[in-house]
């Protein structure tokens, strides 16, 4: 499913690394001018409520900051890192994006994932069946896509009904914006390859991409996807970055969160890890809140379990030097698009090294 001869392609996400900085919204529009110049091929943007385990952070609404960075950018796709239909309709995720793709001259992609509990619980939005209902909001926004008032649509769903609905602004890019999936067990990895134009997980090691790559493909064959959707379909992978000087020194002080963003069953599962007892993986992904912090003590204590060889190839840490083998054997796992979150003070520096001194080198190994 990968080509050598594909493009690799270069993002940044606006994430919790910058929410967590409290970068003001001048200086966000300023970092995206900056990876819209230096060659970077797409800036992404989370779709958080908030985050109140840091109170300090700056949660924004990705939509609006998205069209705000399409005003200042000229070359970068801009999407969603990720958002969901359970906070909002269907309809109005596919005019959301329709209106950045028209306001971005044909730059928009849809991130879309099942949702999760931290961004629902507090606000008293019911998490109930949420891949049965992802499986029909996907259908739902590719249904509205095609919409005009001539062409009115229906959709006949378990949660979701259009009824003689249209929207009113086509898109520009065609077929549509492009859709990628947020996905990471079974279901969801099976309804990315029937349904989706790319796929963008996070915290993942080279393993996991791999075992997860070819479910997905298994997928695509399954649902008779073209060749065409297939050679066009983008393995992305949201990945941290952070550079230093002196890698193992910074490794130590990073180690712990890294473990704790990679715990979760699958990656137990592909690394022969045994099932670390006493955590329940069911409970933590349907009911733990960013203001619950019993659940993140038992989810630290848990994820330290993890070896740190295993932890390490998931992020890359260090020079330049020190990083260009980890994302080459992501390469090798099959990831072509990598959208990265830089964390460091030195938020602009790193976007302009990395645009410098590690993107040619692995430009150059895609074309070999």
């Amino acid at each position: 499913m990968y080509l050598a001869d594909k493009k690799i392609k270069f993002g940044i996400q606006n994430g919790l690394n910058v929410a967590r900085a409290g970068y003001t919204e001048d200086q966000i529009l300023t970092a995206c001018m900056l990876a819209d110049k230096t060659g970077y091929d797409s800036i992404f943007y989370m779709d958080h409520t908030n985050v109140p385990q840091w109170k300090n952070a700056t949660v924004l609404d990705p939509w609006v900051m998205l069209s705000a960075i399409a005003a200042v950018t000229n070359n970068v796709e801009l999407g969603t890192c990720v958002t969901d239909a359970i906070r909002r309709h269907p309809s109005n995720i596919a005019l959301a994006a329709i209106t950045l793709d028209r306001v971005s001259k044909g730059r928009a992609i849809l991130g879309i994932g099942a949702g999760e509990a931290q961004n629902l619980k507090e606000f008293c939005i019911p998490f109930e069946k949420p891949v049965s209902k992802w499986e029909e909001q996907i259908e739902t926004i590719h249904t509205l896509y095609q919409s005009t008032p001539d062409n009115t649509v229906d959709y006949k769903g378990k949660y979701y009904q259009l009824e003689g609905a249209c929207l009113q602004a086509p898109p520009i890019r065609k077929p549509r914006p492009p859709t990628y999936m947020a996905a990471g067990g079974k279901r969801t990895l099976a309804l990315t390859g029937k349904l989706g134009d790319g796929w963008l997980p996070i915290g993942y090691t080279p393993e996991l991409f791999e075992d997860h790559k070819k479910q997905i493909e298994v997928s695509m064959n399954e649902n008779n996807r073209t060749q065409e959707e297939k050679d066009n379909f983008e393995f992305a992978l949201d990945i941290d970055v952070y550079f230093s000087d002196d890698a193992e020194a910074s490794w130590a002080k990073m180690k712990e969160a890294v473990k704790v963003s990679l715990f979760k069953p699958e990656i137990l599962r592909v690394h022969g890890l045994k099932e670390i007892e006493g955590f329940d993986f069911v409970k933590y992904f349907t009911e733990y809140s960013m203001s619950d912090q019993s659940w993140i003590v038992k989810m630290r204590e848990a994820a330290t379990k993890i070896p740190d060889a295993v932890a390490r190839s998931s992020t890359a840490v260090g020079t330049p030097e020190d990083m260009i083998p980890t994302f080459e054997r992501f390469m090798d796992a099959g990831v072509n698009h990598f959208v990265i979150r830089f964390w460091g003070k030195n938020y602009f520096g790193s976007i302009d090294k990395f645009a410098s001194h590690v993107m040619p080198a692995l430009r150059a190994k895609a074309k070999q």
